[in-house]
């Protein structure tokens, strides 16, 4: 694995965008940001009809010039990030898993869900996230660097005021070294809090109607926060510098998680690996966050 950060670029609005926040990402961890532009050819029989248009070297040049300008800008208001391109043929769903093995970070755009502050993960985003064991981060289109910052006295957006928390989202029964590690060193970075969500579903007879053991409820609320609290001590002690607020909520995890990100500069949730004759899963805590978080989102995944 290279030590840089790497983002999936096609020319878009989204890529662009998730370009910007790779830059600034690779400026707080001090490595070179590599852009991956994923040239798929125009089949033979669809490129001679076309050839007639548009030719096939303006095509070519045109797939040039994408990754050759955005790094030209990437350059000129990110100074001091070193700026590499790299050009691939193929399907993105195929070439952007194998481009994840050789980063420390992979990083791609997604489109905004319009009246929601989500995302709109297409068949490219999910069968990367599904085929990549490197963290991969979803930034949806119209991130802007102040939008991971807290508000400035005056309620005004600004880069000049600190980051926003970290949100980890965290299951006490599989915690996993690797996502702990990776939350805990985001928030390092960034001189912020770390949040650490972790939510529990009330026993079934709520489902059922019946009465409320109000006194069981707070006695598996108590199990949950001394479980999350055990879970995080070791890590306390191994980055002091790292603030945690630690909490534990009874509901759905997935809802407790995307309430967070409203106020978080970044999304922290795990990924389990599985392997399975039908197919990969992301998990319904995971694919309920990427779709419906309001802030960039790093899917780290673990055995």
């Amino acid at each position: 694995m290279s030590r840089n950060v790497t983002v999936g670029l096609d020319g878009s609005t989204e890529s662009r965008t998730a370009a910007e926040w790779a830059a600034r990402e690779a400026k707080l961890r001090g490595l070179p940001l590599r852009l991956v532009h994923v040239w798929e050819p125009v089949p033979e029989p669809m490129a001679e009809a076309q050839a007639p248009l548009l030719g096939a070297e303006k095509l070519r040049h045109w797939s040039e010039r994408i990754p050759r300008e955005t790094a030209e800008g990437l350059r000129r208001r990110h100074p001091g990030v070193r700026v590499e391109t790299e050009q691939v043929h193929g399907k993105p769903m195929d070439a952007l898993p194998e481009a994840a093995k050789d980063t420390e970070l992979l990083v791609l755009g997604s489109r905004g869900l319009s009246g929601i502050g989500g995302f709109l993960v297409g068949s490219v985003g999910g069968a990367v996230i599904a085929h990549t064991r490197t963290p991969v981060v979803l930034v949806r289109a119209g991130e802007q660097a102040a939008d991971e910052h807290e508000m400035d006295p005056a309620g005004i957006p600004s880069t000049a005021t600190p980051y926003q928390p970290v949100v980890l989202g965290l299951d006490t029964a599989h915690p996993d070294d690797t996502v702990i590690a990776f939350a805990f060193e985001a928030a390092s970075l960034r001189d912020t809090a770390l949040r650490v969500v972790h939510g529990w579903n009330l026993p079934p007879y709520v489902a059922y109607g019946l009465p409320v053991d109000a006194e069981l409820n707070a006695a598996l609320g108590r199990h949950e926060a001394a479980a999350l609290a055990a879970v995080l001590r070791p890590w306390r002690q191994k980055y002091p510098d790292v603030e945690v607020v630690e909490e534990s909520p009874s509901g759905s995890p997935a809802n407790h998680v995307i309430d967070a990100s409203r106020e978080a500069s970044l999304v922290v949730v795990g990924r389990r690996v599985r392997r399975s004759p039908f197919g990969v899963h992301i998990g319904p805590v995971t694919h309920a966050v990427l779709h419906h978080a309001a802030a960039p989102v790093a899917v780290v995944a673990h055995d």
